[in-house]
């Protein structure tokens, strides 16, 4: 069993106990510190399809793996990019595959890899806000994958249905059924400031939430530049 800890509040970073029988995968630049003992290695991360995939689902080409060389254990941590929380996942109990958005990876055991998953809905991909691909971890490993602000997790039961800000939606398991909404009427489509559509999610399966996705805040600061700028 991967030994970690998450340290932080708003801006987090995970640390990892690794001895010889584990090695990890990380996306490049997200190390913060590491022992002695670890040794870095950056590659494209298998074969050029396997990159190709990479860039496809907002990664970079490369990416980074550690190891421990050495007697009993090492450390090493990485840090989310923008405020936020990250989430563990043990994929051994989500059935070995977690769909998640567009540039959330952050670090994974050296048995998991990150694949790309086709949306299965057209409308989705086409008014879900995060376009047609997905992330896909897969192995029985752990994961990190990070999001903006404060996360939620939800437990859907069988036919249980939850509506959600397209941009808000981090990740579900395979088992989720996801569509979109119309979010109905006129005045909501056009004033209410959420979007047009609905995430729609239907259980069973876990789904993860967050309140600050990363465009939302790239808005805000975008609106507030342009104001500076203006009265300058």
């Amino acid at each position: 069993m991967l030994h970690y800890t998450i340290h932080g509040n708003d801006m987090q970073l995970v640390e990892l106990t690794i001895d010889a029988s584990h090695g990890i995968r990380a996306e490049v630049g997200a190390m913060m510190y590491m022992g002695s003992s670890i040794k870095m290695d950056t590659t494209m991360g298998g074969s050029i399809m396997g990159a190709a995939k990479r860039y496809l689902t907002g990664e970079g080409i490369h990416i980074t793996s550690f190891r421990h060389n050495g007697p009993g254990s090492g450390t090493v941590a990485f840090g989310a990019p923008y405020p936020g929380r990250i989430i563990p996942l043990d994929l051994s109990s989500l059935g070995g595959k977690f769909l998640c958005q567009k540039d959330s990876f952050l670090c994974c055991e050296s048995d998991t890899y990150v694949d790309i998953a086709f949306v299965k809905k057209l409308g989705f991909g086409l008014f879900g806000g995060d376009g047609f691909i997905l992330q896909r971890l897969v192995g029985n490993g752990m994961a990190f994958v990070h999001a903006g602000g404060t996360v939620i997790h939800r437990t859907l039961e069988i036919g249980e249905t939850l509506l959600c800000d397209t941009g808000c939606l981090v990740g579900l398991q395979e088992s989720v059924q996801y569509d979109i909404q119309f979010v109905g009427g006129f005045r909501n489509a056009m004033f209410a400031g959420e979007g047009v559509f609905f995430a729609k999610l239907t259980g069973p399966g876990k789904v993860y939430l967050q309140s600050l996705p990363f465009s939302r805040l790239c808005d805000r600061i975008y609106a507030v530049a342009n104001d500076y700028t203006g009265k300058r």
